[in-house]
């Protein structure tokens, strides 16, 4: 039996990409609409899902109800069956009322490109800090979208009844939260960021007072920000050529060709 769960919690997550393409008015091409899509398929890869196809369907504008057109939807169910798809995610952020409606709708699993980068965040950060961060960005984006639901926050914490992307973080173990304790929950994480805060602000007074200069090395990600930290200073992080391989910020001593010392934070 333990080892049935095992494999039933490594199944692959299998998603089709869905998008809106505006028409000619809008400032958003087809070009830009295969972009986003290229970026998204690279987000779900490093969730540690892969995509299995993709949909665009052009349209004036969103759906406010749904996102997508009742017909495009008929089409996407056809699509999960025939692609044997666990999901879909949207390349837009929908709101609480798309989100409901298209699983409602669709009959399976929704997420949005912010769902994603927010489970990658809860995969990847390591300090005390960026797991509070995680936390409390997922409870603040997932509350509202919860509401009317009739259903517990099953997106949140790594519950043995709950896999894939989007169910990653330290959210809680008991997953039955009503309103009043969410709001709890994030009250109590944004006084221990404070704390955090407050830390922050003592050392980097203290640094400031040092004299010693204070650099960072700022870019998109994946532009290569780490490897170069390594590459200057020997740091030995995580550099892997996915999105957003690293979240928590590093910083080391790097003395410079002159014999200058400056502190480089990636």
């Amino acid at each position: 039996m333990a080892k049935e769960l095992h494999e039933l919690n490594e199944l692959e997550e299998r998603v089709i990409l869905v998008a809106v393409e505006m028409d000619e008015r809008s400032s958003r091409s087809a070009m830009d609409t295969d972009a986003c899509l290229d970026e998204l398929e690279e987000l779900v890869k490093t969730a540690g899902g892969t995509a299995v196809a993709r949909s665009v369907q052009k349209r004036e504008r969103i759906h406010p109800g749904h996102y997508l057109g009742t017909g495009k939807i008929e089409e996407l169910k056809a699509m999960l069956l025939a692609y044997d798809a666990t999901g879909i995610v949207c390349d837009d952020e929908l709101s609480p009322a798309q989100l409901r409606n298209l699983e409602q709708m669709l009959g399976t699993k929704v997420m949005d490109r912010t769902i994603v980068i927010l489970d990658i965040f809860a995969a990847r950060a390591l300090s005390g800090e960026g797991k509070i961060q995680v936390e409390l960005a997922q409870l603040k984006y997932t509350a509202p979208r919860l509401v009317g639901h009739g259903k517990e926050l099953s997106r949140l914490g790594g519950a043995a009844k709950n896999t894939g992307i989007g169910s990653r973080g330290p959210g809680e173990t008991k997953l039955e939260i009503d309103k009043r304790r969410m709001k709890e929950k994030i009250a109590s994480l944004e006084a221990q960021l404070d704390v955090v805060a407050k830390n922050r602000r003592t050392m980097r007074t203290k640094r400031e007072r040092s004299g010693v200069v204070q650099c960072g090395i700022v870019g998109y990600t994946n532009a290569g920000k780490s490897t170069l930290l390594n590459a200057l200073t020997g740091a030995g992080i995580l550099a892997e050529d996915k999105l957003f391989a690293t979240l928590d910020t590093t910083t080391r001593q790097y003395t410079l060709p002159g014999g200058g010392e400056i502190l480089l934070t990636d």
